[in-house]
This record gives structure tokens, C-alpha cells and sequence, in this order.
């Protein structure tokens, strides 16, 4: 690197109760001038930047023009692509570097249309500093913080890419076949009437995510207080196996808590097996437990030594820098 660059992160105006959400863009931040630039986070421009990453496109075309990097920081990857593919403006004119968070929009088997624009594919960065293991005080509990509905999902082609509501559906019957308690910390809506008694009966347990991780702080210990994750992925990352990775999941592991989670696509470049177990249906979700139980040491151990070697943020964010021509 010639000199330090000023970078912008340009992310939607906090709200109350998603420290996780804080989290997933200040990593990057963190991660940026832990590699010794000058980052800073906010939701207009101000002054002079070399680089701009623009999260989902929420600052104009217009305000970054002068910006030479301007990349667009797709973390929502196949239903930005498909909204925009059916007339909706995902803002993804006047950038001049396209990144996505899982594999490249396209590749291999990924049905997610490119509209032509020349995908890379990153992981979630972790400034492993900010989640240290191992860490005292864990639960009993398999936990996760999570949108029930986030917002619309889309039909194309005879496909649903579906919700997050679609996913839990399918493995609705967890905690009853491996007796062992899910705290899920996600607010459903009172009309989802059948919803609620289903997670109920099954043994589900809700807490408020306005409660548990209403600021950053509280959404570490959360998470480092779990047993481990119980990763459900959006319909529409399943589907599509765009290979998206929660940047929830990676604190997760930097904090040595094991991540069972459902497969996007994601063990095609991550390895699964001890620490990071993958499943597909609810059989497989029962088998990964039963493994992560009688090795728990193990996979916690692995569950770090997965957020140091794949996703550290020094690795992903100078691996970013190098593929946009930064450094």
C-alpha cells in the first residue's frame, strides 16, 4: 500500500434493537483501519474520499461521482439482482466495482441474473479482536438473532426465494428431536397466528431482539453467551445457493461458538465438518447436533481457528482491496 486511503462505508441510519446490523458494517470499518486506512462510517459524503464501499447502493449515484472507487457492497446478494431484473432500481449505475457477499452472482449452478455486471464474490470480515475466545459464561442454549419476514419475497421462473418464515418452516421440529433448547431472539408478528403456535409446540423459544441485542454491546454477549448458532438462512439464499455467509455466523465462530447452520452454497468454499456443520434438511440438522455434542471442545476450537484462517478481517478486507484495484 503507497499511502493510507480515506474510505467510506456508507450504511442506513442505525435503528433501535439491530446492534447486529451496527456489527455487519462496522467490521468492515474496524477491519479497514486495522490495514491502517482511514475509514469512517456514515449515511451522506462529506469531504474528499478515494473509495466509497456503498452498502445495497443507499447513497445516489450523484453524491459519490468524484469518488474514484466507487463499489457497490451487495449483502443481500440474489434478491438485489432480481429485484433490479424486474424493474425495480437497485441503484447499481455509476459504480465501478461490483462486490457480493457469498461466491461471484452467477457462478457455476447460482440462477441469479449477473445484469452483466462483473460480480466478486467476498466473506464476511471479523475483527477477530472485537470477538475473543474462548469466552466464559456460555448458556445451554443453540441461539441465533433473526427477521422473521424482512421484507417481500419474490417468485421467478416457478421459484420462491423465500424468507427467513420459509427456512425455519422446514426444521420446525428441531428442539423436540435433539432435546435441547433454541432461543431465538426474533420478533414475529401477532397475525402469524399458526406460525406461533408451531414454534410453540415444537419448543422454540422467542426473545426480543430489542431486549438481547438492542446495541452492539449487548449483541456480543448475546452471541458469546450461546452454546452455539443455529444458522437459518433466507428461502432465497438456499434456493438460489448464491453461497451467501451470515456475518451473524462469523461472530459466532471468532468467539468460539460452534455454527450449525443451513447450507447457501457456502461449503463449496468454507470447510464443514468440526466447527462449522452444514445441513439441508431437518434430518441433517438433527445428525450435525448430535456430532457438535459429543465433540463440543472440538468444534469450538474449530470454530475459531475457521474465523482466523477464512475470515479475519486483515485477509477478507486487503483480499477486497487487491481485486478493486485499492492497493
Amino acid at each position: 500500500m503507497s499511502r493510507p486511503l480515506r474510505i467510506l462505508v456508507a450504511a442506513p441510519a442505525s435503528e433501535p434493537g439491530h446492534g447486529g446490523a451496527e456489527w455487519a458494517v462496522m467490521q468492515y470499518v474496524l477491519g479497514l483501519r486495522r490495514l491502517g486506512h482511514d475509514a469512517r462510517l456514515a449515511n451522506w459524503v462529506e469531504g474528499s474520499y478515494d473509495m466509497v464501499l456503498n452498502t445495497s447502493g443507499i447513497l445516489p449515484q450523484e453524491s459519490i461521482a468524484s469518488i474514484p472507487l466507487r463499489v457497490y457492497l451487495d449483502l443481500d446478494p440474489g434478491f438485489n439482482q432480481l429485484w433490479h431484473h424486474d424493474g425495480i432500481d437497485r441503484h447499481f449505475d455509476g459504480h465501478t466495482h461490483f462486490v457480493t457477499l457469498g461466491k461471484p452472482i452467477g457462478h457455476g449452478s447460482c440462477p441469479v441474473p449477473t445484469l452483466g455486471l462483473p460480480w466478486i464474490g467476498t466473506l464476511p470480515p471479523v475483527v477477530l479482536e472485537q470477538w475473543p475466545a474462548p469466552y466464559g459464561g456460555k448458556t445451554d442454549a443453540f441461539t441465533t438473532v433473526a427477521n422473521f419476514r424482512g421484507y417481500g419475497s419474490i417468485s421467478k421462473d416457478g421459484v420462491l426465494y423465500g424468507q427467513k418464515v420459509h427456512s425455519l418452516r422446514t426444521v420446525i421440529g428441531l428442539p423436540r428431536r435433539v432435546h435441547e433448547r433454541f432461543v431465538v431472539a426474533m420478533q414475529v408478528h401477532p397475525d402469524e397466528k399458526k406460525d406461533l403456535r408451531a414454534l410453540d409446540a415444537n419448543g422454540w423459544e422467542l426473545i426480543d431482539p430489542c431486549l438481547v441485542a438492542a446495541t452492539p454491546d449487548a449483541y456480543r454477549r448475546f452471541v458469546q453467551g450461546s452454546l452455539a448458532e443455529i444458522g437459518i438462512a433466507k428461502g432465497g439464499y438456499v434456493v438460489s445457493r448464491c453461497g451467501w455467509f451470515s456475518d451473524r455466523s462469523a461472530c459466532y465462530l471468532a468467539s468460539g461458538r460452534p455454527v450449525v447452520a443451513q447450507d447457501t452454497g457456502f461449503s463449496e468454499f468454507l470447510p464443514t465438518g468440526e466447527g462449522l456443520l452444514a445441513f439441508c434438511d431437518e434430518d441433517h440438522a438433527v445428525a450435525a447436533i448430535d456430532c457438535l455434542r459429543g465433540e463440543y471442545v472440538r468444534h469450538s476450537r474449530a470454530a475459531r481457528e475457521i474465523a482466523e484462517e477464512y475470515l479475519d478481517s486483515d485477509r477478507v478486507l486487503g483480499g477486497l482491496l487487491t481485486h478493486v484495484g485499492a492497493q
